[in-house]
């Protein structure tokens, strides 16, 4: 497997799923390229930290709070190995184009805002009509994700750079959702 990380600054081309590969590692490999969000050849980081929200946001209206904290436990427990998994399929470590990371991230950013939108949505959903300050919850906590991700300031360079395998591609983006979330919340 090749260790050197393709110039996230240059237009990429998403490594296929081998041919060679079984249904199971199939459907590991689309999880971890987060359903073809992390396709595009540039800003696949971007781009699959919006599919993200776009999985994100119909569960916190939907089902509430407590499924939305669910979901992202979830993903934060079964992160390491789809990333890491999607890795070794490439033959690349931390390919660009897996964005699990960035799902569960940005999943992460999003828990004090799918907190509020659980008292917000009673208040202000009503006749089909989503009161536009509901669209600040969603994207303060994005931009801050993408600001800390792309910068990658301390202690998530450290995890960058340190930490390798399944594990160490989701830390750097999980550290990043925890300072969002709290530099949001701060924000309240």
């Amino acid at each position: 497997m090749s260790s050197n990380k393709p110039n996230i600054y240059k237009s990429n081309i998403c490594p296929p799923c081998p041919p060679t590969a079984t249904a199971f590692e199939k459907c590991v490999y689309w999880l971890g390229i987060g359903l073809g969000s992390g396709l595009p050849k540039r800003a696949a980081g971007t781009w699959g930290t919006v599919g993200g929200v776009l999985v994100a946001v119909p569960v916190m209206l939907v089902f509430g709070f407590m499924t939305f904290v669910l979901m992202t436990l979830i993903g934060l427990i079964i992160g390491s190995y789809i990333c890491g998994k999607t890795s070794k399929l490439m033959g690349i470590d931390d390919d660009p184009h897996i964005v699990f990371d960035e799902w569960v991230g940005v999943w992460i950013a999003l828990l004090p805002s799918a907190w509020a939108m659980g008292d917000l949505v009673s208040t202000f959903v009503s006749f089909n009509y989503l009161h536009p300050s509901l669209l600040l919850l969603i994207v303060i906590p994005f931009v801050l994700f993408r600001i800390f991700d792309v910068l990658k300031p301390f202690p998530i360079s450290w995890a960058d750079k340190r930490v390798s395998g399944g594990f160490g591609i989701m830390l750097d983006d999980v550290l990043a959702g925890i300072i969002s979330a709290g530099l949001f919340v701060l924000t309240l």
